[in-house]
């Protein structure tokens, strides 16, 4: 063998084990990352009605929302964009608590304890906006909220 044929086969082996190199790390980068992408996934699926629930009423309430700051104050897109980084955050609690309960046995309890209040604070804004923008009558809201808050009384309706 000469001289030339050695040191061909010598690049050829050296560029072999750099390809074999970096195929090995981009693998391993695609592998970790395809792992932890199915399992946000599995997690989401098998949760799908509750994160559903969640982005369904965090809209319902922005999109009242807009419409009521549109007959104050006009359209702001400031506000706008509160709604889905609000959408954003609690999907993201919702997320991390589904986490720590599927992480550790006996924290089942969690995620209704902190996501449930949201919820109901949620659909009561989103009726109040409603009201605000016409969608509902004022005297129809407030009877709603004196049968929610039943245990205050009744109101005094001649102010």
């Amino acid at each position: 063998m000469s001289q030339n044929d050695n040191h061909a086969k010598n690049i050829v082996m050296e560029t072999i084990k750099l390809k074999t190199t970096a195929l090995m790390t981009v693998l391993s980068v695609t592998g970790t990352l395809a792992f932890i992408g199915s399992y946000f996934f599995n997690m989401t699926m098998d949760h799908a009605e509750q994160y559903l629930s969640l982005i369904c009423v965090v809209l319902l309430d922005g999109f009242f929302g807009i419409i009521a700051g549109c007959k104050r104050e006009g359209f702001q897109t400031r506000k706008a964009l509160k709604v889905l980084a609000t959408l954003v955050v609690w999907v993201m609690f919702m997320t991390v608590l589904l986490a720590v309960e599927h992480g550790f046995k006996g924290t089942d309890w969690l995620s209704e304890t902190i996501l449930v209040p949201f919820i109901v604070f949620q659909i009561l804004s989103a009726l109040k906006n409603a009201s605000m923008a016409g969608f509902i009558k004022a005297d129809l809201l407030n009877s709603i909220l004196d049968k929610i808050d039943k245990h205050k009384g009744d109101r005094d309706t001649q102010v």
